[in-house]
């Protein structure tokens, strides 16, 4: 469970980020903005590992001899890119207003990752609903704290949850391979 636990909450480090972004940029109301963003990155977050270990599971005859170490290099690559996003700059830094297509548009891009990461649910022994409403569930409180974060202190603590996930992943995926 804990393993479970550590991989929602690395994965939602990519929307807390990006709810950051958004509330620092929209101070003026941040309850409605906090409440899509929990909408919106909790059900995207939740449903794309889903897909994942689907896909995984229709493919897991055919790889399971080296599922452990699909599992590490999936997860090492979004946690690398993740700690390169941590560098770069942020997709919302031009974004004005918020809309629904836009809300939308920012759950898919940052839930991509996610479904590489479900792939890795196929390895843990446990039941991948479960664990797909634990990610959906922490997601949406770390992008509704996220607005808020973001409407008091800014941007600066956007960096720091992706470079945070992006580690707590590939250490996941070491945790996998080697115990």
């Amino acid at each position: 469970m804990l393993e479970i636990i550590l991989l929602a909450v690395a994965l939602s480090m990519d929307a807390f980020a990006v709810a950051i972004g958004l509330g620092s940029k929209h101070k003026l109301k941040p309850k409605k903005l906090a409440i899509m963003a929990a909408i919106y990155f909790g059900l995207f977050q939740g449903v794309m590992p889903l897909i994942g270990y689907l896909a995984g599971m229709g493919v897991i005859g055919w790889i399971e001899a080296y599922a452990k170490w699909l599992a590490f290099i999936l997860l090492f690559l979004v946690g690398a890119k993740m700690i390169y996003e941590a560098f770069s700059a942020g997709i919302e830094d031009d974004l004005q207003n918020i809309s629904h297509r836009i809300m939308l548009v920012l759950a898919i891009a940052t839930s991509i990752d996610a479904m590489a990461a479900g792939f890795a649910l196929t390895v843990l022994n446990i039941n991948p609903f479960i664990a797909c409403a634990i990610i959906a569930l922490i997601t949406a409180l770390f992008s509704y704290i996220g607005v808020y974060v973001g409407a008091k202190s800014g941007a600066k603590l956007e960096s720091k949850a992706e470079l945070l996930g992006g580690i707590v992943l590939i250490l996941i995926g070491l945790k996998i391979v080697f115990m």
